[in-house]
């Protein structure tokens, strides 16, 4: 039985990540618990478990007294001619450790031992999987989809199910049952059934993380993400910055022919993706954010954190974008408020001169900033000046 019990024990610790010293604990634990149900009371027992051979003996601590009629308590007194059965120099008021035959518990005795240890195991093992997902947690993890529940999707992570609430999801997305996708987890919170683990497929960290598995030159640290700005589904851009001046990052990031930036948009089903170098000077650093667009000038004001910027006419939709995404997802990459004008409406424009970038903002043009409240009205609008590149 003892190495049946062992092999038992180490089985639970490899499948399911509990350690054997805890299971040692239970074991006692339902020991002294079938006792008490067995005796009444179990305060003055002792369980000692041989962790090696995995044998087990119970005592009792009982107090010796001189003879059988002066036993009051049989579970906590022992006559001394008893006593001296188990210790020849054991004395009047001695305590001694008195053998429990185990095998002589009743049914529901059994029963109660056995359930003190399958709640142990139950315990340790969801202690476990919170553990192993909590170090998880503001990670990527692969999962599998298994139902929906509501609007909200079941995501089966292995060792514990996930929750993608609606808001998490991308609108446009569709999951179907087996489906293996990557998501971010948000958070891990510990429940009385086990883990709760939500996650996300919106979150501009999942884009973040998925660069860092596929890019080898930002997991060692060559290469940085220093900004990301995304519209889950449509369009994210990213500012990088090489820590080596003999690497290119946006080389790094995209791959030899987009290889590695285009693992990452198929991981995305279709969501476009804009590398730009990272620039500390604000003028280059929204001239790279508003690509593809080309620039004629950037007047940026780091203490506003505000800019200005000229467009080529026919370049002003594209610089903006359809609905104003370019010019927004800009905004949010670089943290300035950006107003874009054309050639055309920053010359005829009073206060809006090269020479003087500071004057007060003029009345007509396209302003973006981040923040993601702008009106579809004005993007709208903004977008209309031109037809689009």
């Amino acid at each position: 039985m003892s190495k049946e019990l062992m092999e038992a024990l180490d089985a639970l610790e490899k499948e399911k990540n509990i350690s054997k010293e805890s299971l040692f604990d239970a074991i006692e634990n339902s020991l002294v618990t079938a006792c008490k149900n067995n005796f009444g009371k179990a305060d003055n027992v002792t369980v000692e478990v041989d962790r090696e051979t995995c044998d087990f003996k119970l005592y009792a601590e009982k107090t010796v007294v001189e003879t059988e009629d002066d036993v009051m308590d049989p579970m906590i007194e022992v006559s001394l001619d008893d006593a001296r059965k188990i210790d020849k120099k054991a004395q009047i008021d001695d305590v001694v450790k008195v053998p429990i035959n185990s095998k002589n518990f009743g049914r529901i005795a059994t029963q109660n031992a056995k359930n003190v240890i399958l709640q142990k195991i139950r315990e340790e093992e969801r202690g476990a999987v919170y553990n192993e997902y909590y170090t998880k947690e503001h990670d990527i993890v692969t999962g599998v989809v298994q139902r929906y529940i509501g609007r909200n999707i079941s995501i089966n992570l292995g060792r514990a199910d996930a929750v993608l609430n609606e808001n998490e999801q991308v609108k446009g997305e569709v999951y179907k049952p087996t489906d293996r996708i990557k998501v971010y987890i948000l958070e891990v919170k510990n429940g009385n059934k086990g883990p709760r683990i939500l996650v996300s497929r919106t979150h501009p960290d999942l884009v973040k993380r998925l660069f860092e598995q596929e890019v080898t030159e930002i997991k060692d640290g060559t290469v940085e993400i220093r900004s990301i700005a995304r519209e889950a589904g449509s369009r994210t851009k990213i500012a990088v910055w090489s820590n080596n001046p003999n690497v290119d990052a946006v080389g790094a990031c995209v791959g030899v022919n987009g290889s590695r930036v285009n693992l990452i948009v198929d991981e995305l089903r279709g969501e476009k993706i804009d590398v730009v170098n990272w620039d500390e000077n604000p003028g280059n650093l929204i001239q790279n954010a508003l690509s593809p667009a080309k620039i004629v000038a950037v007047f940026a004001d780091p203490d506003e954190k505000s800019a200005k910027v000229v467009v080529p006419d026919y370049q002003l939709s594209l610089a903006i974008g359809k609905e104003g995404q370019n010019a927004r997802l800009a905004a949010r990459l670089t943290g300035y408020k950006i107003d874009i004008k054309s050639e055309t409406q920053a010359k005829d424009a009073p206060g809006f001169r090269y020479e003087d970038y500071m004057d007060d903002d003029v009345e007509d043009g396209e302003e973006y900033e981040d923040n993601p409240e702008n009106t579809d009205e004005q993007n709208n609008a903004a977008s209309e000046e031109q037809p689009e590149a």
